[in-house]
């Protein structure tokens, strides 16, 4: 059955921006690149999608979806649409042939020819058409990143209820496809993804994973797998990062294969969003590196991660090496922002979203 929402237009004119400039300015990027503010004000940003006609999709923890765009080049939005509110958790968006996708914390919602509508200011009874509300609705670890593939079909993670449990569902703890109307498990065992994408040569699903709370500061570490085959198991909730066994599951006699991570990023860092990077604009040894997101730890001694950095691969899609590219939301033990997701532009330039500080960041690269 089709479920219709009324969706109301909240803002259409010439956006004023208010940026917190104390977390500008303290933000560290290599002198080669320029950081500026793109969007401010948009309540806890989290996913972005870029449509055909230069309008930028932005997912929230707030119960919003928006619609943003720059419309005179200058870098900085002037138009903030509110398309969706009242929602749960819609941290997830997705642009796909012609049509916005919305993804809640149980269900996912389609707008059709959104920019259309946009650009005839057919905004005021914009209709939500569930795709589908078979996901588990639970809120821990509920938050939706989405993705299509090139076949049409897309993905999502189902994170576990908990810190670390076994549960009969099937759908927890693990990465979903969505196909011709049904749902299949894309990859077992992993606790909580909040990002992923396909190596732009190698075409594989790589995916961050959160790692288990309460084993102390330093472990486990947080990950970046990569799937090589449908239905392949991550280890949770018996195994976690490299070497990790769970004190309560470890010695269960379960019978998977153990898939290690490529990466170990650090315990508690949270990665909460990747992207590979496909564009010219930026020099050439960083096409197609990956950009990860790390929101930053909530219950260490000292805090860490609340940065974005930058992964490199060889030709085969192995990883080589890991650095910081941007820097600064963190100063001593202070949070001044906190990095949700990194988005590529068709541009070439890089948007990050910040969920702390209500801003998007908008990186270019300065060309001699």
């Amino acid at each position: 059955m089709i479920h219709y929402i009324l969706i109301i237009l909240l803002i259409f004119t010439p956006f004023q921006l208010r940026a917190n400039n104390d977390v500008v300015n303290n933000l560290i990027i290599d002198d080669n690149f320029e950081i500026s503010v793109f969007a401010d004000g948009i309540n806890t940003p989290r996913q972005m999608s870029e449509g055909n006609k230069g309008y930028i999709f932005v997912g929230t923890k707030s119960g919003q979806v928006h619609a943003i765009k720059d419309t005179d080049k200058n870098g900085t939005i002037d138009q903030n649409i509110l398309i969706a509110d009242n929602l749960n958790d819609p941290a997830g968006v997705a642009f796909h042939d012609g049509n916005l996708y919305i993804a809640e914390v149980g269900k996912i919602w389609k707008v059709e020819d959104i920019e259309t509508m946009l650009d005839k200011n057919q905004i005021e009874e914009f209709k939500l058409q569930l795709i589908t509300d078979e996901l588990p609705n639970d809120s821990w670890h509920g938050r939706k990143w989405i993705k299509f593939d090139k076949d049409g079909s897309f993905l999502v993670n189902v994170g576990a209820p908990c810190n670390v449990c076994l549960k009969d569902d099937k759908r927890f703890a693990s990465i979903m496809r969505f196909e011709n109307g049904s749902w299949q498990i894309e990859a077992n065992g992993v606790r909580n993804s909040v990002g992923f994408d396909w190596h732009p040569t190698n075409g594989k699903l790589y995916f961050t994973d959160n790692g288990r709370d309460w084993l102390g500061d330093d472990s486990p570490d947080c990950e970046l797998n990569v799937l090589d085959f449908k239905g392949e198991f991550f280890g949770f909730p018996y195994r976690h990062a490299m070497n990790v066994d769970d004190p309560e599951f470890g010695d269960y006699e379960h019978g998977f294969a153990y898939k290690d991570p490529i990466l170990e990023l650090g315990a508690h860092v949270a990665p909460t969003g990747i992207e590979f990077y496909e564009s010219n604009h930026f020099p050439k040894e960083y096409r197609n590196n990956a950009f990860i997101t790390l929101h930053g730890s909530w219950n260490r001694s000292s805090k860490v991660g609340y940065k974005v950095i930058r992964v490199m691969f060889d030709n085969d899609g192995n990883v080589v090496d890991s650095k910081d590219f941007l820097t600064g939301f963190l100063e001593g033990e202070t949070v001044l922002g906190r990095p949700a997701a990194p988005f590529e532009m068709s541009d070439g330039t890089l948007l990050i979203s910040d969920d702390k500080a209500n801003m998007i960041y908008r990186v270019t690269y300065k060309k001699s």
